[in-house]
């Protein structure tokens, strides 16, 4: 559901000039730059209020995060939570994830999140889950090889569905886990997954790797470190 328009949206936005990407298809390629240095790009797709991307920056400062949001109103509350915050490696972008390949060089990209997309339960509508075989083939045009994408839901459909969509794309599958917090593991909980899991809802999680050398993991940052 989309988000109420905020009040004074266009100047609260332009006051977020410094973490705001206006003109992303200038960066093809060239993202590196943007952020002052080479390393790993990691990219959050339907970040919502940030609190993903803020903190998956926070935890690895040495990956460049890009986090894109096509709802201005919830862009706008993710980019006033980054500015709180000093990191210099998260930027957003408002953009429409089936032209990210505008956006994005081939082999750019290292890692893609998916978490609680909408799930759109309509049969007819299938075509419109990020991810749907036509968004993968969007994603294959800049995911580096051994590259890989999570996939966070509390849609069990939705889930089901997107692991037949990851294998018939030939994507690799790893990581899949029916109720994720369950499991003794480190985890960044968005807005929506802390919501559904304290009314005792399940979540699933999933990761689908292209084909390739697998890359190296990075290391977080210690805690209390920026």
């Amino acid at each position: 559901m989309r988000m109420r328009r905020k009040k004074n949206l266009e100047p609260r936005t332009a006051q977020c000039q410094s973490v705001h990407i206006t003109e992303p298809q200038a960066l093809r390629g060239e993202w590196s730059g943007r952020f002052g240095r080479p390393a790993p790009l990691w990219l959050e797709i339907g970040c919502g209020k940030g609190r993903f991307a803020i903190q998956m920056a926070r935890r690895y400062p040495q990956v460049n995060f890009v986090a894109v949001e096509r709802d201005p109103s919830a862009l706008l509350l993710a980019m006033e939570a980054a500015l709180q915050e000093s990191l210099p490696n998260l930027f957003f972008l408002n953009w429409d994830a089936a032209q990210l390949d505008q956006v994005f060089a081939p082999d750019e990209v290292q890692r893609i999140f998916l978490n609680f997309s909408d799930p759109w339960p309509p049969r007819n509508r299938a075509k419109r889950r990020l991810t749907h075989r036509n968004f993968l083939a969007v994603y294959d045009r800049f995911l580096q090889p051994g590259g890989a994408l999570f996939m966070k839901t509390d849609n069990e459909k939705l889930f089901e569905f997107s692991l037949n969509e990851f294998a018939d794309y030939g994507l690799r599958l790893s990581r899949i886990t029916f109720d994720l917090h369950s499991l003794d593991e480190f985890n960044i909980m968005t807005e929506y997954e802390e919501k559904f899991s304290s009314q005792g809802m399940r979540i699933y999680r999933c990761a689908a790797a292209k084909p390739g050398p697998a890359l190296p993991e990075p290391e977080p940052a210690a805690e209390g470190a920026q």
